[in-house]
This record gives structure tokens, C-alpha cells and sequence, in this order.
């Protein structure tokens, strides 16, 4: 598959250790590896995944598992939600082709987030993501299994051959996650005792557009560094003379 760095693929609260293994061997068959669980309902490693894996055993063996959606993306500079509800969530949209050519061509580490077989992923966990990727299906009958929305993504990206890209100069990869959280933390933390979040009724709906305005310009790690500097700086009383 050439030289570009695979997406890990996590799976978020799947249910049953069939789909885990499907999902599995829907992965080999375009050489994805890397998987990741975020709580599964029946707990990890489950004796059913392997008997559907067909064969993919690596990828059910090197899984690993996380408490949190947070937590499973902490390192990772791309964050993708697969889903068809954009509930209100401003983010850019993108298909599975589009999602295969921006991973073989970013810097840093990609994910992407697919949802419990049931219901999908819910609102809090796309808003950790900074790109949603929609499958176009038929709007009459939206509805794919675990598996099946695994082989696309897995597909599109396995059909982008690896392009060396012209070197540039000095260009840092996006922050990971876990320092972008540690921003959006920093600065709510300021805003709280400031009234900001206030009233209580908008206090979820006003961070989550906070969340989503601090996620869309993809800063890389200095700019994030800068930016808390920016803000401890904010935080000391003013100096004297």
C-alpha cells in the first residue's frame, strides 16, 4: 500500500463481536491494520470476533481498546465521523473518496469514527472530529452495517496510489487531539468563572460552537503552543511599573 500511514479504525461502542470481525476482515482486505475499540458492550477480546475475522486475526489481536472516544483519538491529527446526521454540526462534509485522498496526502496520524450498529454515533462523539464523512446512498434506505461502511472507507483509501508530495518548507503537521483538548480545556476553564457559559440552558450548546470554532483551522502544534502561551499570559494579574 505504499508509504502513506494508515488510518486507524475505531470502532465506538460496537455491540456484537461478529461485526467486530467482519469489520476486521473488511479491513485486511485492503490492508488496514490498526484498529481500535472504545468500550464494546461485551467486553475485550470476545471469543465471536474471530470465527467472522475469516482469517484476519492480526488485526483482532493488535486492537486496542480505550474507555473514550477522546482517548482512542488522542494522537491523531484527522479525526473522520462516519455519519448521515449532521444534527446542526458545522464541519466539513466529505465522501469516502475525498476522505482516501485527503489521509494519503495529510501530515500526522488519521482515524475514523464509526458508531454502535444500532443507533451510530451520537452528537458528542462527531463533535471530536473535525471532518464528517458521509457515504451517498440511497436517501430512501440510509442504512449500511458495521462492516459494509468499514470496506468503503477501507477501499477508497487502499485505491489511492501513495503520491510523493513536493517538499515544503517548514510545514508542521496538524496538532493531535490530545493537544487541541488541552487548548479548548484551558480556554473554557478562563471563560467559566467570567460568566461566559451562562445561562445554564446554552451553556452546551455555546461550547459545543466554542469546540467547533477552535477545531476548524487545524492549527499545527506550535500555533497550539502559542495559543495557550496567549492565554496563561491572559491569566497573570497585569505587572507593576
Amino acid at each position: 500500500m505504499g508509504q502513506a500511514e494508515q488510518p486507524a479504525i475505531v470502532l465506538v461502542r460496537p455491540q456484537l463481536g461478529e461485526n467486530i470481525g467482519k469489520a476486521a476482515r473488511a479491513m485486511l482486505n485492503f490492508g488496514l491494520t490498526e484498529m481500535r475499540l472504545v468500550a464494546p458492550r461485551d467486553g475485550w477480546p470476545n471469543p465471536s470476533a474471530g470465527p467472522a475475522a475469516a482469517g484476519a486475526d492480526a488485526v483482532l489481536e493488535q486492537a486496542r481498546v480505550f474507555d473514550t472516544v477522546a482517548e482512542a483519538v488522542a494522537d491523531c491529527a484527522h479525526v473522520y465521523a462516519t455519519t448521515v446526521r449532521k444534527r446542526g454540526v458545522t464541519k466539513p462534509v466529505v465522501g469516502p473518496d475525498e476522505a482516501g485522498r485527503e489521509i494519503h496526502a495529510a501530515a500526522g496520524k488519521s482515524a475514523i469514527l464509526f458508531g454502535p450498529e444500532r443507533s451510530g454515533l451520537e452528537t458528542e462523539d462527531v463533535a471530536l472530529a473535525r471532518t464528517i464523512l458521509t457515504v451517498p446512498i440511497n436517501p430512501e434506505f440510509g442504512s449500511l452495517n458495521l462492516a459494509q461502511a468499514v470496506i468503503l472507507c477501507a477501499y477508497e483509501w487502499s485505491k489511492q496510489a501513495p503520491v510523493v508530495q513536493p517538499t515544503q518548507e517548514e510545514l508542521l503537521p496538524p496538532a493531535p487531539q490530545e493537544e487541541l483538548e488541552g487548548l479548548i480545556a484551558h480556554l473554557e476553564s478562563m471563560l467559566e468563572p467570567k460568566g461566559y457559559f451562562f445561562p445554564e440552558a446554552r451553556a452546551e450548546a455555546t461550547r459545543k460552537t466554542l469546540r467547533g470554532v477552535l477545531t476548524k483551522p487545524g492549527w499545527n502544534h506550535l500555533e497550539v503552543r502559542t495559543l495557550r502561551g496567549v492565554l496563561s499570559s491572559l491569566e497573570r494579574p497585569p505587572r507593576k511599573g
